[in-house]
């Protein structure tokens, strides 16, 4: 995808396979080529945290992980982002 591309134009380090960067220079060329930001986060088991970025439209988005050494792998990226409504339990 064209985000592989600008992560590798970003000259990553490879890490089992995926693309890497420092987490500052991943999130800045995201936010340059695609408008995405940071709209969810969350702590894995791994001690690594897991961050979804989107474009304000909606259009792209973009799954890391970024471990504690401040490297972000890219996991995921696509189009057409849709959030939806939380389910909790039953409702009746």
């Amino acid at each position: 995808m064209a985000v592989a591309v600008i992560l590798t134009a970003a000259a990553p380090a490879q890490a089992q396979g995926k693309l890497c960067n420092k987490r500052d220079v991943v999130l800045r060329t995201l936010e340059k080529k695609y408008g995405e930001v940071p709209v969810s986060m969350g702590l894995a088991k791994n001690g690594g945290v897991l961050e979804i970025l989107t474009s304000e439209d909606e259009s792209t988005w973009t799954i890391l992980v970024t471990m504690q050494s401040g490297i972000s792998c890219l996991l995921a990226s696509g189009e057409m982002w849709v959030n939806v409504p939380a389910l909790r339990g039953n409702e009746s």
